[in-house]
């Protein structure tokens, strides 16, 4: 079982196929094994190289609030620990947030950057789900300061994560199939590690700060994805220099996997792109 220590927690991890090193990072409780698709895809070309973030999977689940900057640090530990000095860093939703923290703080490390169906941390009120803030406790009525003083450690985050697998997925069979799986997952995995991931994806905030990306990105997203929606990747398009804007007509949070297709086939032309 591969496992790289970095720094207090060891870190699980898979590299597949050969070729210039692609970091793929996963969302909220995501594993490696939810890049399935993009792995057997880019295997052919790159060194494709997966993990668990920290709080989930094989990976440790330290219990001490996360920060995405910190998850940021536990990706490049990992380079560090495969003697990868430079690679394509390629991040979904959660996992977006901290390839931003990743070319921001650690320029010298990114060829290309991909950041999929995330944000910079910019969400209005009226932007969050009803569903998604009802599974949190919320009654109507909320406010601003009532979703910003959640206390996400004492929600019932099985009912949380099935609100935001539902709202992950436009196709039925994903559905069907993945909420009773994620309440399998918790029951057996744990959820500390999900609460502080959740609790650190709520502090993101990199818009003043998108300028100092120097990588060339791009940026892609699902026109109907009911998470993040599409404004939040033009927000982030609009702030990092010269960065490219993509938007899948029809996709959902999750058209990575719905749409690999369309979105695999995007992602490999513009890492061959000059």
């Amino acid at each position: 079982m591969p496992k790289a220590k970095v720094k207090e927690i060891n870190i699980y991890y898979k590299v597949h196929g050969r070729g210039e090193p692609l970091v793929l990072i996963q969302g909220l409780a995501g594993t490696h094994q939810a890049w399935f698709f993009q792995t057997r895809a880019f295997k052919k070309y790159y060194q494709v190289i997966t993990f668990d973030n920290r709080g989930v999977g094989k990976t440790d689940k330290p219990s001490r609030p996360y920060t995405v900057k910190m998850m940021a640090d536990d990706t490049v530990g990992l380079m560090d620990y495969l003697r990868v000095d430079k690679a394509h860093i390629l991040g979904v939703s959660l996992g977006g947030m901290i390839a931003q923290e990743i070319a921001i703080n650690y320029p010298e490390r990114v060829r290309k950057l991909i950041l999929g169906c995330t944000t910079a941390g910019t969400e209005e009120i009226g932007d969050y789900p009803l569903e998604l803030l009802r599974a949190m406790g919320l009654e109507e009525g909320f406010s601003e300061a009532d979703i910003r003083g959640l206390d996400l450690r004492s929600v019932d985050i099985g009912k949380v994560m099935s609100a935001i697998i539902s709202l992950a997925f436009n196709r039925r069979l994903f559905k069907v199939v993945l909420v009773p799986l994620s309440k399998i997952y918790f029951k057996f995995v744990g959820i500390n590690g999900v609460i502080e991931e959740l609790e650190a994806a709520r502090t993101h905030n990199t818009l003043d700060r998108l300028h100092m990306i120097e990588a060339p990105t791009l940026v892609i997203t699902g026109t109907e994805d009911r998470l993040f929606p599409f404004h939040s990747s033009e927000v982030i398009a609009n702030r990092i220099p010269n960065a490219k804007l993509v938007k899948v007509e029809g996709g959902s949070h999750s058209f990575f996997m719905e749409m690999r297709g369309r979105f695999n086939k995007e992602v490999r032309d513009f890492l061959r792109g000059s």
